[in-house]
């Protein structure tokens, strides 16, 4: 199989999706190695992670030259290795005191003479299927949690950005306690839907559509799934604040990584009062930001990674445009050098019909709607499918009363775009973003756990005769 450059759009890379016998072979493979893994005690698990962060870090530099030319950017390449390394510490440092305290000590039920205890065993066997936007990271963010929690995983990337996959497993070989239980394969979509029946748990973090065909495979092989989904994030910009910090607080959280992020900003409501303002900084500020063509090493943000989303961006621009919108800043994808690139686009007099408001653009484009008082301004955000995060921008008790009434997982206050940032607060997704545990805080981990009761007569269990209908 083929893979695009995004830089230069030529097909300069091969994989060889793993067939479902391989992969078959693969899921027994790792259940026995599981047997194992699942029998050692958390502060072991502990340890082998952190030598498996010693490993990645060893292999830093590879990691971020392949997911360089994965996804076309290079500070933002460095900063997810140095931001996956972290995240495997962090795992293996509160796992097992994580772990202690979900199964908890025994003690005295409320019926009398019995006493409860908890065990807790994980699934044998998690398959990760991750999508293209932050490689590493999100090959990573259920794998980890669940090798702490004693699952054997196998991860299935996105076929469009798997050059990290072959650094990531000479890392992954460094630590040979992992060597038959953490895999990490090559494959398209058809690898991915023959991994379902083969797991006893699948995560999946992607769109929509294929999250609802996940979702509904882990149904027929009744097993539990946990979906991260696509987002509409807005962001409002209530009266109070400054029109020209809120336009560069809003600009960055819509355009980092060129809008390719699940928590990206996608929708900007701005208090009538402050729209003109706001408006004029916002796209003085979209203009001056700079692509990182043709020299990688400078910009601000580089090219599409998937060539399709390039596609869906003007499409939504265009009908936006013949619709009533007006362009302030950006408008146009441009082919540089075989890459596609689209300037950060501000497009204003924007209704709720239009499809850049309401679908997922993926994209550096920054639709805004004003809004007359708080009441209507929660109305418009909330109205849609999505409820993945949010952001308010204004005086803090008027921000936290609206972030408060907003229908989304996480609602970042006097900024936009915290969850790629704070991974200690658990979650939920609203609405199609997303169903199941929050893969942030300790839920991130204690999902892959299944909990067994013991219920321990301490006295002398009843004969029959005490439910006889003459006792």
């Amino acid at each position: 199989m083929k893979v695009r450059n995004p830089r230069t759009g030529k097909l300069d890379y091969d994989i060889a999706p793993l067939g479902s016998a391989e992969l078959a072979r693969m899921a027994e493979e790792a259940r026995r190695w599981q047997a194992v893994w699942g029998r050692r005690t958390p502060e072991e698990r502990a340890a082998i992670l952190g030598r498996l962060a010693d490993a990645l870090a060893r292999h830093a530099e590879p990691l971020a030259a392949a997911l360089t030319a994965d996804t076309g950017r290079r500070k933002i390449s460095h900063i997810e290795v140095q931001g996956a390394i972290g995240m495997v510490r962090r795992w293996a440092a509160s796992a097992p005191a994580l772990i202690a305290t979900t199964q908890g000590e025994e003690r005295d039920s409320a019926t009398p003479g019995i006493r409860v205890a908890t065990r807790l065993h994980p699934y044998l066997l998690v398959g990760c299927i991750s999508p293209w936007n932050f490689p590493l990271t999100l090959a990573l963010i259920d794998a980890i949690p669940a090798l702490a929690a004693g699952c054997a995983v196998i991860v299935k990337p996105s076929e469009v950005t798997p050059r990290f996959i072959a650094p990531l497993r000479t890392a992954i070989a460094e630590v040979p306690e992992l060597a038959d239980g953490l895999h990490v394969v090559e494959g398209d979509g058809a690898t991915g839907a023959a991994m379902i029946g083969l797991v006893d748990y699948v995560c999946f973090t992607g769109s929509v559509a294929t999250g609802r065909k996940v979702g509904e495979e882990a149904a027929k092989a009744f097993i539990p799934a946990s979906l991260e989904l696509g987002g509409k994030d807005p962001l409002i910009v209530l009266d109070g604040c400054d029109p020209a910090q809120a336009a560069a607080t809003s600009l960055r959280a819509s355009v980092v990584n060129t809008g390719q992020a699940c928590q990206s900003i996608e929708r900007i409501l701005v208090a009538d009062t402050l729209a003109e303002p706001f408006l004029e900084a916002l796209a003085e500020q979209a203009k001056a930001v700079r692509l990182n063509h043709p020299d990688i090493g400078s910009g601000d943000i580089g090219p599409f990674i998937f060539a399709r989303q390039a596609e869906i961006a003007q499409a939504h621009i265009d009908e936006a445009v013949a619709a009533g919108a007006r362009v302030l800043a950006g408008g146009k994808v441009e082919e540089l050098g075989g890459g596609l690139y689209l300037r950060p686009t501000v497009l204003a007099d924007v209704t709720p019909d239009m499809a850049v408001w309401a679908e997922e653009s993926f994209a550096p484009i920054l639709p805004v709607m004003t809004f007359a008082d708080e009441a209507e301004a929660v109305r418009l955000a909330n109205d849609g499918v999505f409820g993945l995060s949010a952001a308010v921008l204004g005086p803090d008790e008027a921000a936290l009363r609206v972030a408060g009434q907003l229908r989304a997982g996480a609602v970042s206050v006097n900024d936009g775009a915290l969850t790629s940032m704070v991974w200690d607060a658990e979650k939920s997704s609203f609405g199609l973003s997303g169903l199941g545990p929050s893969r942030m805080g300790a839920s991130g981990l204690t999902r892959f756990l299944r909990r067994q009761a013991l219920l321990i007569q301490t006295g002398k269990p009843l004969p029959l005769a005490a439910y006889a209908e003459d006792a």
